[in-house]
Parts: C-alpha cells; structure tokens; sequence
C-alpha cells in the first residue's frame, strides 16, 4: 500500500482548506443576504463586512466544535496509513455537493456535506464500525431540531419586537433598524465563522494525528488545535465570504420572502443567538438552515402566505439529501482511491 507522505498530507490540508473557502462562498448568502435584500450595505461593502467577523470569531468560543468533527472516525480503530485517504475523500465528497447545490441556488448545509463525506468514506475503508455513530447521531438529531429552533425563535423574536415598537414612527422604527441591522448582521457573521470554520479545523486534525503530530502518548479523544490551524481555517472561510455566493443571495434574500430591516434584524439575532449557544456545546449545526428557518419564522408572522413554501420545500428537499449523497460521494471517491494506493 501507498504510504501517506508529508507532501500528502499537506496537499490534503490544502484541499481541507479549499473546502473551508467553498463553506465561506456557499453561505456567504447566510451572513449578507439579510442586510443585501433590505439594502442596508451594497453587496461589496456586506461581504467585506461578513468576512471580517466570519476571520475574527477565531478569538470567540473555543473549540468545542472541532473536538466532536475529529470523532467522528474512531481513530484508534481505522488503520493510521488510511486516515489520510479518508479525509481526501471526505473533502472531495463535500466540495463536490458544495459545488453542485451552489450551481442551482440552493442554500444547503456544507456541514452536513463534510460530514456526510466522512461517513461514507469512513465506511468504505474499515465497514460500519469506523465510525462513531453517536456523534452521527448528534448530528442527525440537531440537523432536525436546529432548524426548527431557528423558526421558533425568528417568530417569536419577531412578535416581540413588533410588540416593543407597536407604538413608534414607521419611518422613524426604520431608520432605527437599519443601524441595529448592522449589528444582528455581525453577531451572524460571528456565530457562522465561530461554527463554521471548526469543522474543517476537526478534519485536519486526525490528518496530523496520522502522521504522529502530537506524539505516540497522546490521547485520540482529546487531540488539541494547534494555533496555525484555527487562523488558517478562519482566513479560509472568510476569504470564502469574501467571494460571495451570489446565486444563493438571490434566494435566500429574496425567494423566501420579503424583507424590510426590522425583519432583518430578528432573523439575524435568532440565528446568532441558535449557533452561539450550540457551538458553546460544540455542537456541528447548519448554520444555513438556522438562517433559512429563521428567516421562514420571521415571514409567518406577515401571514404564513408571505412564505414562499414552495422555494422552502425545494430547500428541505435539498437538506434531506445532502447527508446521504455526499456520503455516496465519499464512500465512492474511496473505493477509486482504495484502487490507486493498492490496499
């Protein structure tokens, strides 16, 4: 078998970053099609800002996220010389549907693509029982209930402000919201990077754990995040957002439904606020479907026909396949790989 060399693995981490700048240009739409659509900042200037706050969460809450990706391949079970492959096949998987979802418009979770990747690659190395499936179980969990959680919490966010400003100027209540906006909007940026990003930092890490960088006496569960890894996959995922994903904008900020800066503002803050306390967990949501919900919540309190359900039900359609593609997509890159390397 074709041992996995240095030059391999850092060509793997490049491609690990590859991904983490598609992540960053395929939900570029999460962090900027709220504040595009409500034309409080011009495409240009809400990427530049998202970016910035997507670079900057590196410094926010820690790492819990990352810890729970790299556990998803039981490490001490799987053969250390195919962790490499593994991973290639898992980023190949991901990056593919990232592709493909953002060349039809739609909003789907990268996420869940990675993770899908991983499972199916993992599974055509070493069967079944590679992967530790409680942690694919988490996430299977969350990937129902998050979005749910982003609807909620856009909804009744959205009452509430309605309520507090029930007797305010209309003009007066907009020009007030435009600003606030500016700031839901950067409390999202935050939350999509401190989320984010930690994905493709857990995928490198079984890589330098394969070729014995941190040691023979450290333990697999509790593999730390060297520095250089958290800067590189923040810089990644913002130059990513730099880019913009504007096929994705155009239905995030405009297909789902209408929106005016006040609902700008309460679907951003109920996104953030989901993400933040689900990455202090370390748990790996979509951030894209937080988003998405939330803005659906927000919309239902218009009346639930300012919804276009339509769009919504082509989105969940997207969601529901993203795990199970990406994953066929990784356990059959591994098989061609498998091939090549001659195990």
């Amino acid at each position: 078998m074709i041992e996995a060399t240095w030059e391999l693995i850092i060509i793997i981490i490049g491609i690990a970053f590859v991904f983490d700048f598609t992540n960053g240009f395929h939900d570029s739409a999460n962090s900027i099609s709220t504040v595009v659509s409500t034309k409080v900042l011009s495409p240009r200037n809400a990427v530049a800002f998202a970016a910035f706050f997507n670079f900057i969460a590196a410094f926010g809450f820690g790492v819990a996220v990352a810890s729970t990706i790299s556990k998803i391949i039981k490490l001490d079970f799987v053969q250390t010389s195919l962790i490499p492959y593994i991973i290639m096949s898992a980023l190949i998987g991901a990056i593919l549907w990232n592709l493909l979802t953002w060349f039809f418009g739609l909003p789907t979770s990268s996420s869940h693509a990675l993770i899908g990747g991983m499972t199916g690659a993992g599974i055509s190395a070493a069967g079944f029982a590679a992967i530790k499936w409680s942690t694919v179980e988490l996430v299977a969990t969350f990937m129902v209930l998050s979005p749910v959680i982003g609807l909620i919490c856009g909804f009744f966010f959205m009452v509430a402000v309605l309520w507090i400003t029930r007797k305010s100027n209309k003009e007066t209540a907009e020009l007030y919201f435009k600003r606030l906006q500016l700031f839901s909007a950067a409390a999202y940026s935050f939350s999509h990077g401190t989320n984010d990003a930690q994905k493709t930092m857990g995928i490198i890490i079984p890589l330098l754990f394969s070729i014995g960088y941190f040691g023979t006496s450290v333990d697999p569960n509790a593999l730390p995040v060297p520095l250089w890894v958290i800067l590189g996959a923040h810089a990644a995922i913002a130059l990513g957002t730099l880019s913009g994903g504007w096929r994705i904008v155009k239905t995030m900020g405009y297909k789902i439904t209408k929106l005016r800066p006040v609902h700008g503002f309460a679907a951003e803050t109920a996104g953030a606020t989901t993400i933040i306390g689900a990455s202090l967990i370390g748990i790996p949501v979509s951030t894209t479907h937080i988003i998405c919900t939330s803005i659906m919540g927000v919309g239902t309190t218009m009346g639930t026909s300012t919804v276009k359900w339509g769009v919504a039900r082509s989105i969940v359609l997207a969601w529901i396949l993203t795990i199970p593609v990406s994953a066929l997509i990784g356990f059959v890159t591994f098989a061609l790989i498998r091939v090549f390397i001659g195990y």
